[in-house]
């Protein structure tokens, strides 16, 4: 093909303005806006430019050209943050958005956006009010502190009480306790950001009360124990009693804080779950601040809670830091809706502690009924399996929950990873685990209406179906 050949063709390539008026254009236009349609034709042309000039046919007409552009316009409308099919028995999956909302909490969102609000507004007196009061009194009810606040989040929680506690100042760490969490939090470091100076006592696996008093100094302003998160040290370990630590603290005069983590509100036994000290325990056992999430194991929005003795929550609250830390109303609003919840124990209206103690029994149930809708409409190979699910957000990570699932292989797309990909590349995208090249459904996270979207999804996949997306493996939490 000649130079002057390609600038015949190059010259032939429709105008914006004449594609722009075209009738399919028109639609896009009122939907996704003129620049959103205009930056998508450009690139298209520029892209059929780039094709000419390698000396390539092409079809520049304007029904070719709204053929290639639809697909674009089409993902250019989608939002970024889609929902998904939680097929992965995680229950707090940190990648695919933690905790779930209520239902009452999702309503109590939805007032909050769509009106105003006495989010800092004393309606008893007329004056302006203060935002954290619409749940301080919740959180002191279900925990027994004396006071508490709430921020953005557990890791602003824990900065805030650091800078404005023991700024220039000393605090006390067992080593086993200075752990790493999400690959951005770490004690060290925020521990240095913050101001204050860390004392590392004990080893990794045994620290006894000895270390913690031979840590104790003139300069030391707080005693700070930490929740291994998504770890656990067994064997041959030791660890203090909170009682005793409480007791050591107020010997010498510094403040003995807790970094619970997760947040747990209830008795870990009404969840099927043994060994983690609720925060009402260890505010009794003598912890003076205690934070912890509000959307782990609590089941509620991302916040962070700060609870104790009232002398010490007081002197957080004017702390300059508090304001870059604190809490829309939208948060604010889920969170006291889910704290209405637990004052009334209806647990199984929560989401994230509803999933965590589903009864073996109704996940093989549901697993048998996922596999036969399963049967009658995909050519693969079926099964009902039991399957190790996960509490997930860094909880309980050695203690993994008994669950049902539903094994799918043989299917003509391919086997597991081909099929992980294939499912991600759906309307609502479906996150499975897989086990010996069989695509795993995990039952336990599955919500009303997900077995429809997970069968219509494998029935619909065909061998040629999307790009091979190798053996990838979806994120466990």
């Amino acid at each position: 093909m000649t130079v002057e050949d390609i600038k015949q063709k190059l010259r032939a390539i429709p105008g914006m303005d004449v594609l722009l008026a075209q009738d399919w254009a028109r639609p896009w236009i009122e939907r996704a806006g003129r620049e959103t349609v205009k930056r998508v034709i450009n690139g298209e042309l520029t892209a059929v430019r780039r094709r000419m000039l390698t000396g390539q046919e092409e079809d520049v007409s304007p029904e070719r050209i709204r053929e290639a552009c639809l697909g674009a316009l089409t993902e250019a409308e989608r939002p970024n943050l889609r929902r998904v099919v939680n097929a992965t028995g995680v229950v707090i999956h940190t990648n695919l958005g933690r905790s779930l909302m209520a239902a009452e909490a999702v309503r109590a969102m939805e007032r909050a956006a769509r009106g105003y609000s006495n989010l800092e507004y004393n309606l008893a007196q007329g004056v302006r009010g203060q935002r954290n009061v619409h749940v301080e009194g919740l959180v002191c009810d279900l925990t027994g502190a004396e006071a508490a606040l709430v921020v953005n989040n557990n890791a602003g929680a824990v900065l805030l009480c650091l800078i404005a506690l023991a700024r220039g100042r000393e605090v006390v760490v067992s080593r086993g306790e200075l752990v790493e969490i999400g690959g951005s939090f770490r004690v060290p470091d925020i521990m240095e950001f913050s101001g204050a100076k860390l004392v590392e006592v004990g080893t990794t696996n045994r620290t006894h009360i000895e270390d913690y008093r031979a840590g104790l100094g003139e300069n030391t302003a707080m005693l700070l124990k930490v929740h291994p998160s998504n770890f656990r040290i067994e064997g041959f370990t030791a660890a203090p009693e909170r009682k005793d630590l409480a007791a050591l603290a107020h010997e010498r005069g510094v403040v003995f804080m807790e970094d619970a983590g997760s947040g747990l509100l209830v008795d870990g036994e009404l969840l099927g779950l043994r060994g983690e000290m609720d925060v009402r325990t260890s505010l009794q056992q003598g912890v003076d601040l205690i934070t912890f999430s509000g959307d782990k194991m609590l089941g509620g929005p991302q916040i962070g809670v700060i609870a104790g003795r009232r002398a010490v929550v007081n002197g957080l609250r004017k702390h300059p830091i508090l304001r870059t830390l604190r809490v829309d109303k939208i948060t604010l609003s889920a969170f006291e809706a889910t704290l209405r919840l637990y004052r009334r124990g209806a647990l199984d209206d929560i989401p994230t502690p509803a999933m965590i103690r589903i009864p073996a029994e109704t996940l093989r149930e549901r697993a048998e009924g996922l596999a036969a809708a399963l049967k009658g409409r995909v050519a693969a190979q079926v099964e009902v399996v039991s399957v190790e699910d996960a509490v997930g957000g860094g909880s309980y990570p050695e203690k993994p929950l008994a669950g049902w699932g539903v094994a799918v292989s043989g299917h003509p797309a391919g086997g597991a990873g081909r099929l992980q990909a294939l499912l991600r590349e759906g309307e609502r995208p479906v996150i499975a685990g897989a086990r010996d090249d069989a695509l795993v459904l995990h039952v336990r996270t599955l919500q009303p209406g997900d077995e429809e979207v997970v069968v219509n999804a494998l029935a619909a996949l065909q061998p040629e179906a999307g790009p091979l997306a190798g053996k990838g493996e979806c994120a466990c939490e």
